[in-house]
């Protein structure tokens, strides 16, 4: 109790350093690299590509060894204005990695925690492009639809591989689960950004994440597709096979959240303040389901604001309400077992499958040969499984608190056996090929 007493002391503290304005990109990139300066040794600045019209999608890490991947830490991301018209989750982004080194740099716990044990990858503008033409307008004239898509009025959370399909038709043939194949042309079907924020899942073992829209207040969670042929206006719960999980993330930022739980806002009502995306309306080729889909990544949608474009004045009261949800969300990522999966000489096995007995979806372990799998409190059998290896199984336990250390030891499979090489029938997700509009907030 000792460690949230501290928390909401320290979120009662307003950081000096936070700059309540919108900023163009030119002032979104002179703030990230304003953070970096204030806190240089645990924090660095990359580039993951550039937009259509050549603008750097600048990420901002966190870790307290900035470019690295430490065995164990898990690594987590904030993506912002997708839709560049929806700029609160820009500007949020912008404020949290303020907030971050500021209380870095005061001493507090908690955060100092968070940035010890977590690399911490911020995104704050997927979409630039599309933000500098809404910003033109400003927020007293904005339109639904202006600056959504990007400079080629392409919407990003509609570019991404349709894997849900697959996925659907998997379920019904027993086929994979997890890291779904890409279609062999996928490059040239997608845009600029999305290509940049697709090879960046591919470069970085994400664990945990969140994708910050507007137009609604809500914490949205997969499945966003339908898995049912739908009449025009009816909707269907599509559940994922880790629903519980989604459910308790997305009440996680609801709850810390100042109003989003309360359930009305915008004109509508949303249970919790929380909503199975395909039961609002079914989305295909999103960012939210590719992550789960083709990555180890456990990604939610949240909608922020009614006002996609709120006014600079507002923007203060906006942080304050999102603050505490922002790291209470990222703190998930602690939760569930994680651990190491060697062979027999404790050398690490990197792309070992992890199996929980009754969740329907795997994992894999990283280059590093670690692993982290969200799950709720309770006792699960847990599976590694490698070609060439043979499986090994665990019971564990999960508490409410970290996440309990649990490493695999897998021994090479006899030669001579007759033994299944592909347990569970699944291709390498690179090799493999697939067979084969809706303009909601998301």
């Amino acid at each position: 109790m000792l460690r949230w007493t501290l928390a909401g002391a320290l979120l009662l503290c307003a950081a000096q350093a936070i700059d309540f304005r919108h900023h163009l990109y030119e002032d979104l990139v002179r703030a990230l690299f304003n953070v970096q300066n204030e806190c240089p040794y645990v924090t660095r600045i990359y580039s993951i590509g550039r937009s259509a019209e050549g603008r750097h999608l600048y990420v901002l890490e966190f870790s307290d060894n900035p470019g690295v991947h430490e065995p164990l830490e898990p690594e987590f991301k904030y993506v912002g204005n997708m839709h560049g018209n929806e700029v609160l989750g820009r500007e949020l982004l912008i404020q949290f990695s303020q907030f971050l080194c500021e209380e870095y740099r005061a001493g507090s716990q908690r955060i100092t925690q968070l940035i010890h044990d977590t690399r911490i990858h911020i995104l704050p503008s997927m979409n630039p492009d599309g933000y500098e033409v809404a910003a033109r307008q400003g927020p007293e004239f904005n339109g639904y639809l202006t600056g959504r898509g990007n400079s080629r009025e392409v919407d990003l959370n509609r570019n991404f591989p349709d894997l849900n399909a697959l996925m659907y038709y998997h379920e019904k043939t027993d086929g994979a689960n997890h890291h779904l194949p890409l279609p062999d042309n996928w490059e040239e079907q997608v845009e600029p950004e999305t290509l940049a924020v697709i090879k960046w899942m591919q470069n970085y073992n994400f664990v945990l994440s969140a994708n910050l829209h507007g137009g609604a207040v809500v914490a949205n969670y997969p499945f966003d597709k339908s898995r049912d042929p739908r009449m025009r206006g009816k909707t269907t719960y599509s559940a994922a096979p880790d629903d519980k999980i989604f459910k308790k993330l997305a009440q996680t930022y609801s709850y810390a959240h100042s109003w989003m739980h309360k359930g009305w806002n915008c004109g509508d009502y949303f249970d919790e303040g929380i909503t199975n995306g395909a039961s609002w309306y079914s989305l295909s080729k999103g960012m939210q389901d590719f992550n789960y889909l083709y990555t180890n990544c456990f990604e939610i949608t949240l909608e922020l604001s009614c006002n996609k474009f709120p006014p600079a004045s507002a923007l203060q009261k906006e942080w304050i309400g999102n603050r505490e949800a922002l790291v209470s969300y990222l703190e998930q990522i602690h939760h569930g077992i994680k651990g190491m999966v060697y062979d027999d000489n404790n050398n690490p096995i990197s792309n070992a499958e992890i199996s929980v007995s009754g969740i329907h979806h795997d994992i894999t372990s990283g280059a590093d040969g670690d692993y982290f799998r969200l799950l709720l409190p309770g006792t699960y059998t847990v599976t590694a499984s490698r070609q060439g290896y043979l499986p090994s199984t665990s019971t564990v336990t999960v508490g409410p608190a970290e996440a309990i250390l649990l490493h695999f030891y897998l021994k090479p499979a006899p030669k001579d056996a007759n033994l299944n090489r592909n347990l569970h029938n699944k291709k390498d997700h690179h090799s493999g090929r697939t067979p084969l509009r809706n303009l909601g907030p998301r």
